[in-house]
């Protein structure tokens, strides 16, 4: 089976990067993906995909080196399953908020006797190889993000849960969560005590931690902090920023 770049990148010590989109079209994918990041995320729950337009992605982000990753709209099984048959080599869920839910999550992306992903893998099996069926289980990553209080007071349990490979902290719904500012780069002492902790907690147990960022600057920092892997930016805010930088030419 083809071997996930970021389990590789991570053996040897290293962050992974990763870049965000959620706009409907295959050729914005595979030119994100020809720019040399570690990682693309076709985004489900805020990108303005379908199904359709998002199949087309993921098959665009394989022909580069570029892993791809899917963001669910929700904790649905069918979903998260559905995903991966597309050939997503990881599944980020969103708002998990204790371990009965992370279990529910991870148990939807693995083949039994670890879980109960039904058998059906088909484009997974173009991307991945056709021994998909027996190396998927060791191969894909399965990611789950904490972003509210509830899910802070649960992260050990979450952390805890047998074949999670990730915690992903999204800063937005976090802060706001906690009473506080919604944004990207959190700096505000009580959102940075959250997400320290949530990396502490994944950190104890052996499961690899992610992190949103919109900065270059506060991407580095995170991985510093000890981040295994950073969301830079997104196809809608690199579209934003040069149209914006493009318009003040005269």
């Amino acid at each position: 089976m083809r071997a996930n770049r970021l389990r590789e990148i991570w053996a040897g010590g290293r962050a992974a990067t990763n870049c965000w989109t959620g706009i409907p079209s295959a050729l914005v994918a595979e030119t994100l993906s020809h720019q040399g990041w570690d990682s693309i995320t076709v985004d489900m729950q805020h990108g303005h995909l379908d199904w359709g337009s998002a199949y087309t992605m993921l098959t665009a982000i394989s022909t580069t080196s570029a892993v791809p990753l899917f963001r669910v709209a929700w904790n649905a099984p069918g979903d998260v399953m559905r995903a991966l048959d597309g050939g997503a080599y990881g599944v980020i869920c969103p708002n998990i908020e204790t371990g009965e839910e992370c279990e529910r999550f991870v148990g939807a992306c693995l083949y039994a006797p670890k879980g109960y992903r039904s058998v059906g893998p088909r484009r997974a099996m173009f991307y991945g190889g056709s021994d998909y069926l027996t190396g998927a289980n060791d191969t894909i990553l399965t990611i789950v993000q904490v972003e509210t209080a509830k899910g802070l007071k649960n992260v050990e349990e979450i952390a805890a849960v047998p074949g999670l490979d990730m915690i992903y902290i999204g800063p937005n719904d976090l802060g706001l969560s906690l009473g506080r500012e919604a944004k990207s780069d959190q700096t505000d002492p009580v959102v940075v005590a959250a997400i320290d902790r949530i990396l502490a907690a994944a950190k104890a147990r052996g499961v690899r931690a992610g992190i949103w960022c919109r900065s270059v600057d506060y991407s580095k920092a995170m991985i510093a902090k000890g981040f295994d892997l950073v969301t830079v930016t997104s196809d809608g805010d690199l579209l934003a920023s040069g149209a914006g930088v493009a318009a003040q030419f005269r």
